[in-house]
């Protein structure tokens, strides 16, 4: 009797046992991929970190701890990350996608350290250019021995029939040559409001500064739709390779806006983009009415507008003269006036207000203009684009009228070695203030205003931290004490980039009910040494859940 009990103990327990684990495979939930044995930094209101997720329908539907993902979740795709950094797929608040794309098809000029250099690759660039037009871009004459802006003598001898236009790096000085002029209908006596057409003993020199450059552009041929796609997806390999999942598009046209609509319908533009309309009448009079409009990668959310120029090409509108022209201040864009208007008519909508200002008079100008409109505390998150020299004075309107600036740590690093000149010791220190700027609000969204500064959100986050150029210079960083921490730098590419295009509960951080848009590096941007930032590889992107970049793979 004794033996039969045992026995049928033991059948028992086997039974409960069986029944144990097959309720517990049934219990487990199928999901579309689980991500485990990672260090996933979520980016959440205290920064956690997690070791698995797991996603379903593009979505995350939970984080924690690898055994708990495991026990409750099954996928046919499943990732072991071997202890590697995830971050939330980084955003990038301020940068050209679509101009740059299109831009693809011209000469590339950067890094040239002569005019002659220039002159010698628009000669090459000329034997197989695409179009009639000779358009190259890039150039900087501050990196130049001569730091003069160039003239157009030479192109006129090299392409006495050939249009050429070149545009600065910042896009906010072109050089052009006797036949883009001609054909512009440009001379001496020409005219330009917000702009600067440059003459020496009454004749033009070739250079033309922010809205002057319209009056050649406009006449410039627009490549075709279909080339300009091709161009959206060759440059979306590009920004997935360096970890970009978001961009916000600023100042483009309503026609851009169709293209990538159909190109992300089509599924083939997975790129997800916040879209900032330009400055025109047509177009605020067409929103206005129709309202922001918002898919599940498009959002067409508000408008780009400039206040001013760029601190190299002396365009920026300062309150008092640059130390190295005297006399002179730089410009607005346009008038008083129409900004206001632009602000009165936003406010009453849905739309943000997002305007270019890089010198404290155009930061002063902007910050008045919103204040008056806003009236207080809001939530409208109308941004600054650059706030690149502020007032000490100013600072505070930022946060007493919850004016969000969107800044580009790399531009500090860039201008480093020339911005004293044009500001002088006083006025410098409140450049690039990127920690005073971000205690306004408590939070600040960073981007690279590409193709001005290059793609790569490693050099975004090596120059908030640790403020030097890739050779470690300065040696004690330039102005340190605005430099940002690894945390908030890694939340101004992430979740506060998401905030301020108010896309915060859909993604910029990898919790539950938001998109799976997440990043696998090859080494922990929260830990790693700061000479070893820049050396950072993305080994995959993943969009909605979705595989879009793996290293090594194309």
């Amino acid at each position: 009797m004794s033996v039969l009990k045992s026995q049928y103990h033991k059948s028992y327990f086997v039974l409960i046992l069986f029944s144990l684990i097959l309720f517990s495979c049934k219990q487990k939930s199928k999901v579309d991929l689980i991500l485990h044995h990672a260090v996933i930094y979520t980016v959440d209101s205290t920064f956690s970190t997690a070791e698995a997720m797991a996603v379903k329908n593009g979505k995350i539907i939970a984080v924690g701890k690898n055994e708990s993902i495991l026990n409750l979740y099954q996928s046919d795709s499943m990732i072991d990350a071997q202890g590697k950094a995830v971050f939330p797929g980084f955003i990038d608040a301020h940068c050209h996608f679509t101009g740059y794309a299109t831009d693809l098809w011209k000469c590339d000029l950067v890094g040239t350290q002569s005019f002659d250099e220039v002159v010698q690759k628009i000669k090459e660039y000329s034997k197989h250019a695409p179009m009639e037009w000779i358009y190259g871009h890039g150039w900087d004459q501050n990196d130049w021995n001569v730091k003069e802006f160039p003239d157009k003598k030479s192109l006129d001898s090299l392409f006495p029939d050939r249009p050429v236009f070149l545009k600065r790096i910042d896009g906010h000085a072109a050089l052009a040559n006797q036949k883009a002029i001609d054909l512009a209908g440009i001379n001496a006596k020409t005219k330009v409001e917000g702009g600067s057409i440059e003459k020496k003993n009454g004749n033009l020199t070739g250079i033309f500064i922010d809205n002057a450059m319209d009056l050649v552009e406009k006449v410039i041929p627009r490549i075709s739709d279909s080339l300009a796609k091709k161009y959206f997806l060759q440059l979306q390999d590009e920004c997935f390779s360096q970890g970009l999942t978001g961009v916000h598009d600023c100042g483009i046209s309503e026609h851009t806006v169709e293209l990538i609509d159909q190109e992300q319908k089509s599924g083939r533009l997975k790129m997800k983009i916040f879209a900032l309309l330009s400055d025109s009448a047509v177009y605020y009079d067409r929103w206005s009415k129709r309202g922001p409009y918002q898919t599940e990668r498009l959002h067409v959310g508000g408008f780009k507008l400039y206040a001013d120029g760029a601190l190299g090409s002396r365009g920026a509108c300062l309150l008092k003269e640059y130390d190295d022209k005297k006399g002179w201040k730089g410009f607005l864009l346009n008038t008083s006036q129409h900004f206001k208007d632009v602000a009165q008519m936003l406010v009453n909508t849905k739309f943000q207000m997002c305007t270019h200002a890089i010198g404290d008079s155009g930061n002063r100008e902007i910050l008045s203009v919103y204040a008056r409109a806003l009236k207080g505390k809001n939530d409208k998150r109308w941004r600054i684009e650059h706030a690149q020299v502020v007032n000490e004075n100013d600072f505070k309107t930022f946060g007493a009228y919850n004016i969000i600036p969107s800044v580009q740590p790399t531009h500090a690093t860039s201008d480093m070695y020339w911005a004293g000149d044009r500001l002088g010791k006083e006025r410098i220190k409140n450049a690039y203030a990127y920690q005073n700027l971000l205690q306004q609000n408590g939070w600040i969204p960073l981007g690279t205003d590409f193709p001005v500064e290059y793609i790569s959100p490693f050099k975004t986050f090596y120059a908030a931290v640790v403020r030097q150029d890739a050779n470690a210079y300065p040696k004690n960083g330039f102005q340190k004490e605005n430099a940002l921490t690894r945390e908030q730098t890694i939340r101004g590419m992430t979740i506060w980039a998401a905030k301020a295009a108010f896309e915060e509960n859909e993604k910029g951080s990898l919790q539950v009910g938001k998109s799976a848009d997440f990043i696998i590096l090859d080494q922990d941007l929260m830990k790693c040494k700061e000479d070893e930032i820049l050396k950072t590889k993305v080994e995959r992107t993943y969009i909605n859940g979705e595989w879009v970049y793996l290293k090594n793979y194309r």
